[in-house]
């Protein structure tokens, strides 16, 4: 684990490999592995490639998420066959599952559930510290794993983004500082990279939208214009979006916004709408 990691990451991380160790216990990495290579993957970022961004469109990544360690519970009711429903229905490009008991109330069903009810690719939103739960992710049917830099050193984090490659899953590779940015540049270009800037300090839980910006000028600038750069926390409304598609970012991972709403997907149609 890198020495700046935040408290609260810490905190998960150990959480974490608890976790992984009585997992292990249950299934073997090798029966997850059968299962695993049996899977047909929807695509996840292929779909927020097919976004025609030039006709001004975006890419919703549309969380399912039913609390947070910062503000509890934030969906009353909660139901992730009902919202990955609406959210297709709305026109979002991906969904995002989390699937962390402990501090987010989620659940590997819950993605089992929301994939076996829409079409749509599905992040694992959770934090991978074990090449197991990647082979993990893949066997309960996720199409794209989440990898935070923050709470990763350089051995593992590339140990899990070639073990996540090699199941042909998709990578969202977090970011909240250059520090983070320029060690996430070290891992292998892949046409399964994605690149999440994270607005939100994990420090303070500010938010600052121009962090995007800031981040993302340097991404295109290595990685050429159709680099796949995702802003990610505090995205509240049409103005939001504009600031980001002014500065050439044209995908989003949005949640809470929807899912403190009586309708997610009713959420995500109103934001799509004024767009």
């Amino acid at each position: 684990m890198m020495t700046n990691t935040p408290s609260i990451l810490k905190k998960i991380v150990a959480t974490k490999h608890e976790e992984v160790a009585i997992a292990k216990q249950h299934h073997t990495i090798d029966e997850l592995l059968a299962v695993a290579k049996t899977r047909t993957m929807r695509g996840f970022a292929n779909a927020l490639r097919a976004v025609k961004v030039a006709d001004g469109k975006i890419g919703v990544i549309a969380e399912i998420k039913q609390a947070s360690p910062s503000k509890g519970v934030i969906c009353q009711n909660f139901d992730p066959v009902v919202a990955a429903q609406g959210y297709q229905k709305a026109g979002a490009s991906c969904l995002s599952v989390l699937t962390d008991q402990m501090y987010f109330l989620g659940h590997d069903d819950y993605l089992i559930a929301a994939r076996q009810a829409c079409t749509l690719p599905v992040l694992r939103k959770d934090f991978m510290v074990d090449e197991y739960q990647i082979v993990q992710s893949a066997a309960i049917g996720a199409d794209c794993i989440l990898l935070i830099m923050a709470c990763l050193d350089d051995d593992t984090v590339a140990k899990l983004h070639h073990t996540a490659i090699t199941l042909g899953l998709d990578v969202l590779i977090e970011i909240h500082t250059q520090e983070e940015l320029d060690r996430a540049l070290q891992l292998p270009r892949s046409s399964h990279n994605i690149y999440g800037i994270n607005n939100r300090n994990l420090n303070t839980f500010e938010v600052d939208l121009a962090h995007s910006i800031r981040l993302s000028q340097h991404l295109f600038e290595v990685l050429g214009d159709d680099a796949l750069v995702v802003s990610e926390s505090g995205l509240n409304d049409a103005n939001d979006i504009h600031l980001m598609q002014n500065n050439g970012i044209h995908h989003f991972l949005i949640g809470e916004q929807f899912m403190k709403t009586d309708d997610a997907g009713n959420a995500l149609h109103t934001l799509l709408t004024t767009i």
